[in-house]
Formats: C-alpha cells, sequence, structure tokens
C-alpha cells in the first residue's frame, strides 16, 4: 500500500506576540494521501494557516514531525527547505501575488527561472501550463489586461510549472465573484481527477463541499475531519450560475 503523501505527528508551532506564547498548533496528527482534494476550514486564528504555512515548508514546526513524500521536512535546514518548496510544492494565494509589470508567460516561468532551467525550456514548458488552464491566447497579456479568474489560472499555472506533488491553494476564490469561484474550483478539481493532491484553506462551506475531504480546526486543533461521498460539481455549477446572469 502507498504511504501518505503528508504525514504529522503531534505537529506543533509557538509564537511570542509581545511577549506572551501564542500555541497556534497544539499537537496535529494528519495523513494525506496521494490524489486526495482536502479542504481546510477552521475561524480566524484556529491554526489552519499556520498548518498550511508548515505544509508548505514556509515555516519550521516548534514540535512534532512532518513527512512529505517520505522526506522528514520537520528536520531540514532552510536551504533544503527552499529546495522542497521548489520541487514539491505549488501555492496559490488569494490575491494572485503576479509581477504586475509581467506578462502572463514570464510569471509562470519565474519559478523555472529560479531553478536555473534553460530559456528555451523555461518558454515550453511555461506556454504548456498556460495552455493547460485555458489561456493559451492571453499568455502575453499582463495581470492589469486579465480578469480576476484569468489572473489566479495563471497563479495556478506558475504553481504547476514545477510538476509539483502538492497544490496549496491559500483562500484561491477569496478575490473572486461566486461565478468565478466556481471557474477555478472547476479547473482545480480537474488537476485532481488527473491525480494531483490539492490542499485548500478556505473560510467558505460552499467552496469546501467541492473537495472529498475537510478538516476543521479550532484553537489550534484538529476538531473535524470528515469525508464528502459525493462532491459538488464545480463545473455544472459554474455552467449553471452562467445561465443565471445571462437570464
Amino acid at each position: 500500500m502507498e504511504p501518505p503523501l503528508i504525514i504529522t505527528r503531534r505537529l506543533t508551532k509557538n509564537y511570542h506576540l509581545e511577549g506572551y506564547p501564542v500555541h497556534a498548533l497544539r499537537g496535529v496528527s494528519v495523513e494525506i494521501g496521494a490524489g486526495e482534494f482536502v479542504a481546510v476550514m477552521g475561524p480566524s486564528g484556529s491554526g489552519k494557516s499556520t498548518f498550511m504555512n508548515l505544509l508548505g515548508c514556509l515555516d519550521r514546526p516548534s514540535g512534532g514531525e512532518y513527512l512529505l513524500a517520505g522526506e522528514r521536512a520537520s528536520d531540514l535546514s532552510g536551504d533544503a527547505l527552499a529546495a522542497i518548496r521548489n520541487r514539491r510544492v505549488g501555492f496559490v494565494f488569494q490575491n494572485f501575488n503576479l509581477l504586475p509589470r509581467t506578462s502572463a508567460l514570464e510569471n509562470v516561468e519565474l519559478p523555472l527561472l529560479y531553478c536555473g532551467v534553460p530559456a528555451a525550456e523555461r518558454h515550453q514548458r511555461a506556454r504548456a501550463k498556460l495552455e493547460e488552464v485555458g489561456l493559451g491566447d492571453r499568455m502575453h497579456h499582463q495581470p492589469s489586461q486579465l480578469s480576476g479568474g484569468q489572473q489566479q489560472r495563471v497563479a495556478i499555472a506558475r504553481a504547476l510549472v514545477n510538476d509539483p506533488v502538492l497544490i496549496l491553494a491559500d483562500e484561491p476564490t477569496g478575490a473572486l465573484d461566486t461565478h468565478t469561484s466556481c471557474e477555478v474550483m472547476a479547473l482545480l478539481q480537474q488537476l485532481n481527477r488527473g491525480g494531483m493532491t490539492v490542499v485548500l484553506v478556505t473560510h467558505e462551506q460552499e467552496i469546501a463541499s467541492f473537495a472529498h475531504r475537510v478538516i476543521s480546526f479550532r484553537d489550534g486543533r484538529v476538531v473535524e475531519d470528515h469525508r464528502i461521498d459525493q462532491p459538488n460539481d464545480a463545473a455544472a455549477m459554474a455552467a449553471q450560475r452562467q445561465q443565471e446572469l445571462e437570464a
């Protein structure tokens, strides 16, 4: 049996805020298999964003273990964590985080540039990912020339360009309207059906309903972890919203 892609054991994270300790995570043990689509929910301050940062190797835990694809990320140096981020994880953020004076193609190429990939290969791989997310005809547009949904598609293409094993999406629909949110979730569902592991943070129950599993946090602990047997179909919902807009 294939081991889980993500394993956390008694994961803790503590901060000091104005001299006072803050226990952001309190012994979180979770396993996520390759190919799962997981939504992480919880109120502000529940620990879900801290958990996401640790999964993405953006931070180190204060205690416990984190294994990503069998590699003990919790024990690695800063340089080694950066290598894992570049090699294994693709990030999608609420506000897209695109360079404003740079084309969609150049934005998608950025992770490859940091890895020293030759220019011709960068262009080829970035073009392929933009076509995969439906933006083959927009690759030379700057972010200001794209809609919010198109900008998020560029961000998803950028997350995919290094062929990661895991996509981490932090409130990926938070800056989008309802119809466009469904379109973006349809793309994430499509990627997941192709075998990509997706973990997303969301405040919205409707967005969580597109995942196969929902993990809920409160006060730094997992308080619920349940599976959704029949997730909502985001593409069908996007089509329905489009009909409503045109009516």
